[in-house]
């Protein structure tokens, strides 16, 4: 497509006349699958190839005679329209400059630009050439990268709690299922395995989500005192009552309220609390007025009810009123892959929260946490990583930075009560050592599993290593 464009300050195919024309000039630019712009010293468009189209919307023709300023881009050269501030007629080059223009019909594009000014035999600028190139591609395909690896980047889990294990993802979809409904909802689950966790993903994922979430811990209070928090109290109602107070329930209007350790509360309790799942209304300790309250009702514990009702210590009516959507927490030891999982979370947070940076856990340490059969869950395994942040100075954590409990008396006797006698057979592995850390003591000795006293111990007894 010939535009027959004439320049009047310059022409630019003279430099090639001799091996083809203006036309054949026309006809090679509309080859290139990059827009090809010249603009004159005023900012107007006095070329325009066919890539131009493809790019921006706008026909070489719909282009002729308008100023550059019509792709509106974000990194325009011409601010305010006015040429002489023009950073290309100043001298400046641009080189694969990312920016963004807007398409004929209104959505952006991005582009990657090359532009540079062009003069006339007298040295003054005359016309500024652009090549325009379309990554829009290329920044969709570079956004959803980036998308992805956020994703990576987070831990496998959902609402706070980590975990990729089949046990876990039944987990997680009775949570959204039970989030869908306002029936009672208790959990079973071992201590530390995370019920409150649960509790609060389900009120966050529920339509009372704007509304509070109320925590009670049941087993922490005497009758009287669990009476007067769910409840609450008018003035005189006991000694120390000086004034009138509202209870968790009614602090949990609208909103979901959380009993942990449900299992653990007296009988008398027990009543008054299938009176307000049965009625929606409490009465204050010392009042008989019924307060009507629009609450979720979710309970824990640990303890297993049918047993507590055999022995009398848990009401059945109540029971089947909380039992309505039972979940079980699986304890960490029955959740494969978990442990791994939980275990480079831990480390990073903690090293997050520490500003320390993140250690490495030596194949002993993490064989140690392993194997070990973790009674009291993930609280037990936080707090085991935050007394090796404590306890570690270097940047590997080995199984001496580990709890007594999880290492255990075997690991003990085997770091540090190895008898000097039965040494003799491992000075290879001595030797081994001392070669592959360059003779540096204290990294044998860690390579070893000692310390570096019981190093220098050995190196005593085996004279012939001593002196190397």
């Amino acid at each position: 497509m010939s535009q027959n464009f004439q320049y009047q300050d310059v022409d630019l195919s003279k430099g090639c006349s001799a091996i083809f024309s203006p036309a054949y000039f026309d006809q090679i630019c509309d080859l290139i699958p990059d827009g090809i712009l010249v603009i004159d010293r005023k900012g107007k468009i006095v070329y325009a190839n066919l890539a131009v189209e493809s790019i921006s919307g706008y026909s070489p023709s719909e282009l002729i005679g308008k100023p550059c300023t019509v792709f509106r881009g974000d990194s325009c050269m011409l601010p305010g329209g006015d040429m002489s501030k023009c950073a290309l007629f100043r001298g400046q080059k641009f080189h694969k400059q990312r920016c963004t223009i807007i398409h004929k019909d209104g959505h952006p594009v991005h582009i990657l630009k090359n532009a540079v000014a062009v003069r006339d035999s007298n040295g003054q600028f005359t016309a500024a050439i652009e090549s325009i190139t379309d990554i829009s591609e290329i920044i969709r395909r570079d956004q959803e990268i980036h998308t992805l690896r956020q994703k990576l980047s987070q831990p496998s889990g959902f609402m706070g709690m980590i975990g990729s294990s089949p046990p876990m993802q039944k987990v997680f979809d009775l949570i959204k299922s039970a989030a869908l409904s306002d029936a009672p909802v208790i959990i079973y689950g071992e201590s530390g395995t995370g019920k409150e966790l649960v509790a609060a993903a389900i009120h966050k994922l529920s339509k009372r989500r704007k509304g509070p979430f109320i925590k009670v811990n049941c087993a922490a209070l005497s009758r009287s005192l669990l009476e007067s928090e769910l409840f609450g109290h008018v003035k005189g109602a006991f000694t120390g009552a000086n004034k009138d107070r509202i209870g968790r329930f009614e602090a949990a209007h609208k909103g979901t309220l959380f009993l942990d350790e449900i299992g653990d509360i007296p009988l008398g309790v027990q009543v008054k609390l299938l009176r307000v799942l049965e009625s929606k209304e409490i009465e204050r300790v010392g009042d008989y007025h019924p307060i009507s309250v629009d609450v979720r009702f979710i309970s824990a514990t640990h303890r297993d009810l049918p047993a507590r009702i055999e022995e009398g210590k848990f009401r059945d009516d109540l029971y089947y009123r909380l039992n309505i959507i039972p979940i079980y927490l699986p304890p960490l030891r029955e959740r494969e892959g978990d442990l791994v999982l939980l275990i480079n979370y831990y480390v990073e947070k903690i090293a997050q929260r520490t500003q320390r940076p993140v250690p490495a856990i030596s194949p002993p340490a993490l064989k140690a946490l392993l194997s070990y059969h973790w009674p009291g869950n993930v609280r037990e395994l936080f707090g085991a990583l935050e007394y090796a942040f404590v306890t570690c100075r270097s940047n590997y954590i080995e199984p001496e930075h580990l709890p007594m409990t999880i290492i255990g008396k075997q690991h003990k006797k085997q770091v540090k009560r190895r008898k000097l006698e039965d040494l003799v057979k491992s000075q290879d592995e001595i030797l081994d050592a001392l070669k592959r850390t360059g003779y540096n003591k204290t990294a044998a000795a860690r390579l070893l599993g000692v310390s570096r006293v019981t190093l220098w111990k050995w190196l005593k007894k085996l004279p012939e290593l001593s002196t190397q």
